[in-house]
């Protein structure tokens, strides 16, 4: 990675070109989750209410101060619909950036190819009150459930771990957009930062 300089005015990778970088990664805190909903220029979804017993345990950005946030991961935990521990990551990113990809263990860097749309949505989701129909990435790890689709013109994926606890989303899950959140906000419970929200992305997925 190349940070912009005299020859480019965005971060560049060898094998991509230029790109959105990953945002170091803190301690989840209200006030982190504030530094990246003010920054973003997407959605930054988040389950709402929380199912019983869940918390927020990390959130992510790709992007610079000059483009804005292009992308975001919130990571939720909490106890599985079929027992034992449950970790779930949404991302919503602009088209082309990848980080989604990488989080699903997927070639990237956009989940179009890996969704059989022709088919019905495996998923249903309210993403800020509309429906939204998300696919089964079929190809993903076997560690994971991998769902994808569209909201607000923005590439939504849902992550989930174990891949058994895939069921969690089956419920029709209600996201709410954090950027239109209210007091409810300070209310937020959080929790240790979760080891999925580190895994390293590579710009395109690949």
């Amino acid at each position: 990675m190349r940070a912009p300089g005299l020859f480019s005015d965005s971060w560049q990778c060898s094998a991509h070109g230029a790109v959105h970088p990953l945002q170091p990664i803190i301690p989840p805190s209200v006030d982190a989750l504030s530094v990246v909903v003010g920054r973003t220029e997407v959605p930054v979804w988040m389950p709402w209410p929380l199912p019983v017993g869940w918390l927020f345990t990390g959130v992510a950005a790709a992007g610079d101060e000059r483009s804005g946030g292009r992308a975001s991961v919130i990571a939720c935990s909490g106890p599985g619909p079929l027992g034992g521990a449950c970790d779930l990551l949404l991302i919503a990113e602009e088209l082309g950036v990848g980080l989604g990809a990488r989080y699903a263990g997927v070639a990237g860097p956009d989940p179009g190819p890996h969704l059989a749309t022709e088919a019905p949505p495996q998923v249903k989701m309210l993403a800020a009150g509309r429906p939204t129909p998300l696919w089964q990435v079929t190809d993903a790890p076997a560690d994971r459930a991998v769902f994808a689709g569209e909201a607000m013109g923005i590439w939504l994926w849902a992550v989930v771990w174990p891949q058994a606890s895939g069921v969690l989303l089956y419920d029709e899950l209600l996201l709410t957009d954090l950027r239109d959140a209210g007091s409810e906000f300070d209310l937020l419970p959080c929790g240790a930062l979760s080891p999925r929200i580190l895994t390293r992305p590579v710009p395109g997925g690949e």
